[in-house]
């Protein structure tokens, strides 16, 4: 007679979680997405698209778009208009943002005309007093921002997008322009101490970024909600983009045939 042991694990299933050793290893990169399959995007692909801007962030949430031509140009403009309305300020700063690029690269004979700019202006708007606040620009300013907006609770962020593409009948002004504003409530813990504060300004995170924090990083420990667009805090609401995207795009393929057929009635009359 075979003295036959059972498994100590039998009746288990098989397909039991790795170890605590093999969790631990670093996991292999996943490929990237493939690209979003939208003809007003897939006709982009092939053609020259400008970024005007120099954020990370927004380089970083575009990239989802798979438009493999796109180039990362800002803008030379100084961002010096009056602060006293936030919204006008935001839309203002983007497009000028937009047009200095455009100018510039629409007579660009080694790489030619881009099919698109895109530009986008980011504000964190403090609700007690309307002031933009802007990147810190000391540590102690730093701390006081964040302590401003953890007292006042809510705050808004709003994101301006501007689109231009030119327009093939160059018909003045010579360009089709599409924008929008998105808007964003963050409500900051009011639970959140003076010594999270001081560890988090320490980590120089925020000190490139509007309002001081990055809700797509460590700053998330200071934010308890959002009502809206969650990538419109972090620099460029991507829905609405490609919503301005499409819409420019449209009205320039509309120019060029209206262009056609305004020539067609002129050979007419003729």
């Amino acid at each position: 007679m075979t003295d036959k042991k059972e498994p100590l694990l039998s009746g288990i299933p098989s397909d039991l979680p790795p170890s605590y050793e093999t969790a631990q290893q670093t996991p292999k990169r996943l490929p990237p997405p493939p690209p979003f399959a939208l003809p007003f995007l897939q006709t982009l692909r092939t053609k020259r698209v400008i970024l005007a801007s120099q954020s990370p962030r927004r380089r970083q949430i575009i990239a989802f778009l798979g438009l493999p031509h796109i180039e990362i140009i800002p803008s030379d403009f100084a961002e010096d208009f009056p602060h006293t309305q936030p919204i006008e300020y935001v839309m203002a700063t983007a497009t000028q943002k937009a047009q200095d690029v455009y100018a510039r690269e629409i007579l660009n004979e080694e790489k030619g005309e881009p099919a698109l700019i895109l530009a986008a202006d980011t504000i964190v708007v403090e609700p007690l007093s309307g002031a933009i606040l802007e990147k810190p620009r000391s540590e102690a300013h730093h701390i006081a921002m964040l302590k401003s907006l953890r007292d006042a609770r809510v705050h808004k962020v709003f994101t301006a997008i501007v689109a231009m593409a030119p327009l093939s009948s160059a018909r003045d002004p010579g360009y089709a322009i599409e924008t929008a504003i998105e808007e964003t409530e963050v409500r900051f813990d009011a639970d959140v101490t003076d010594e999270v504060i001081l560890a988090y300004v320490r980590t120089r995170e925020g000190v490139d970024k509007a309002g001081g924090y990055g809700m797509q990083g460590l700053g998330s420990i200071l934010v308890e909600g959002i009502e809206g667009s969650a990538d419109n805090v972090i620099g460029l609401p991507l829905k609405t983009t490609l919503k301005v995207i499409k819409t420019v795009l449209a009205r320039a393929d509309d120019d060029e045939r209206l262009g056609s057929d305004a020539e067609d009635e002129e050979e007419d009359e003729e």
